[in-house]
C-alpha cells in the first residue's frame, strides 16, 4: 500500500507540471497565441510526438519543470499569432496562467483534505473551530537517538509510538505530553514498548533510562531523554462545510511560512557570503546552515513524496497541494526565467523604458536568470544529497 501510494504521490506530483503548463497552453491559445511545443522537463529531448496541429509534445531529459514554447516569444516580435504581437494584457494573462492554475490546483485539493480529514502539523494551523473534529491522533518517532532505549528496541524514524507498559500499568499514547509522562513515570524501570512499523506491531522489553541520568545529560552537549527519541505528533481533523474556508485560510498561512522561509534562506545566503568574504569561519557556517535548512530540491521532493506513503492518502493529497501551492508562489518570484520575473521585465520594458527589449536583450537577461536557477538547483541538490544520504 506504501509502494503504490507513493507512487500515486509522484505521479500526482508530474501532474502538477502538467496543469501549470497547461494553464499557459490555453491562455495562450485563447489570446490567438500559436503553440509550438508542450514538454515536460527541460532539454535535451528524450521524445517527441507531432500532432496533427503541428503542436510538438515532447518528454525532455532534465527533469525540473516543463514548458510552453510559444510562438515568437519574445516581446518584440510581431509576427501574427506570435506572443508579442498581442496586448500587454494578454501577455500578463498567459505570463500567470501557470500560476493561477497551481494555486487553484492547491486550495481544490486543500478542500478535499479537509473534508476527509486534514493532517494538523504546524502551531495554530488554520481550522474553523465549530466545525472541526479530531478523527485521528498518534506520536511516530522524528529522531531516534543512537545507544539509546529506543534504539536498542529496534525503534526507527516514522514509526508509531503505540504504548509503554510495566507492572501492569499499561500507558496509550497518543500525544507527545502522553509519551513524556509515561517515559517520566517509568523512568529508571524495564518496560515494554509497543510500536508500529508498516501496518505490524512490534513489543520490545527495554529499560528507560533513570531521572538522573537525563537531568545529568542537560548540562552536558548531548542531552538524553527517558526513552531517547524526538517525537512528533500527527494528528488528523476534519471539517464539514467549512472545508473550502479552511483551505483559503491554510493556503494564506502557508504563502506566509513560504515568505518568511525565503527571507531567511536570502539571509544565511547574505551571512554565508559576507563570512567567507571577510574570513569570518562562525558566519559563514551559520549563514550556511540558515541558507540550507530552509531549502529542498528534487531530490527533497522525491523524499518526501516517497516516504508519505505510509501515512495515508489524506496526507499525500495534503502534500501535493503544499507543493502545488509553493510552486505558484516560487513561480510568481521576479526572476527573469520564472513567470513572474519575466512579466516583471516586460511590465518594466513597457511601462519604464516605453519599449519592448530587443530579442537579445531579452534572450541574454532570461539566460542569465536560467543559469542562476540551475547553478541554485544543482547547489540545492548537493545540499539534498548530503541531507538524505
Amino acid at each position: 500500500m506504501q509502494l503504490l501510494l507513493s507512487i500515486v504521490a509522484i505521479l500526482l506530483f508530474i501532474s502538477l507540471i502538467l496543469i501549470h503548463e497547461w494553464g499557459h497552453y490555453i491562455a495562450a491559445r485563447r489570446a490567438g497565441v500559436d503553440v509550438e511545443e508542450f514538454g515536460l522537463g527541460l532539454p535535451p529531448r528524450a521524445f517527441g510526438r507531432r500532432l496533427k496541429s503541428g503542436l510538438l509534445l515532447s518528454i525532455n531529459w532534465l527533469p525540473i519543470g516543463g514548458f510552453v514554447k510559444l510562438k515568437g516569444e519574445h516581446d518584440s516580435s510581431t509576427e501574427k499569432g506570435s506572443f508579442g504581437s498581442v496586448s500587454l494584457w494578454s501577455k500578463s494573462k498567459i505570463m500567470l496562467a501557470g500560476v493561477t492554475m497551481n494555486l487553484l490546483t492547491g486550495i481544490f485539493l486543500l478542500t478535499v483534505v479537509a473534508w476527509i480529514g486534514t493532517p494538523k502539523l504546524i502551531d495554530n494551523q488554520f481550522s474553523v473551530a465549530s466545525d472541526s473534529k479530531i478523527t485521528h491522533q498518534e506520536v511516530r518517532a522524528d529522531t531516534v537517538q543512537e545507544g539509546s532505549p529506543a534504539a536498542s528496541a529496534g525503534l526507527q524514524r516514522r514509526d508509531i509510538v503505540v504504548s509503554l507498559s510495566s507492572s501492569g500499568q499499561v500507558y496509550i499514547i497518543k500525544t507527545s505530553d502522553q509519551l513524556m509522562q509515561a517515559t517520566k513515570s517509568l523512568a529508571g524501570q524495564p518496560a515494554e514498548l509497543t510500536y508500529i512499523r508498516n501496518g505490524e506491531t512490534i513489543k520490545r522489553d527495554i529499560m528507560l533510562r533513570s531521572t538522573s541520568e537525563v537531568e545529568a545529560s542537560k548540562k552536558t552537549d548531548t542531552p538524553k531523554g527517558h526513552l531517547g527519541i524526538v517525537p512528533v505528533n500527527l494528528e488528523v481533523a476534519r471539517s464539514t462545510w467549512s472545508a473550502p474556508i479552511v483551505a483559503v485560510g491554510f493556503t494564506g498561512q502557508l504563502i506566509k511560512l513560504t515568505a518568511q522561509g525565503l527571507w531567511t534562506a536570502v539571509s544565511g545566503l547574505g551571512s554565508l557570503i559576507a563570512g567567507a568574504v571577510t574570513g569570518n569561519s562562525v558566519a559563514r557556517q551559520n549563514g550556511q546552515a540558515q541558507a540550507t535548512d530552509q531549502v529542498g530540491g528534487p531530490l527533497a521532493i522525491v523524499s518526501i513524496l516517497w516516504g508519505s506513503g505510509d501515512l495515508g492518502i489524506n496526507f499525500v493529497l495534503w502534500i501535493i497541494a503544499i507543493i502545488s501551492l509553493t510552486l505558484a508562489i516560487m513561480n510568481i518570484l521576479p526572476i527573469p526565467a520564472l513567470d513572474g520575473g519575466r512579466l516583471a521585465m516586460i511590465l518594466f520594458s513597457r511601462k519604464v523604458l516605453k519599449k519592448p527589449l530587443s530579442k537579445s536583450s531579452e534572450e541574454k537577461i532570461t539566460g542569465i536568470g536560467m543559469a542562476f536557477l540551475l547553478l541554485l538547483i544543482v547547489l540545492i541538490t548537493i545540499v539534498d544529497i548530503r541531507r538524505f544520504y
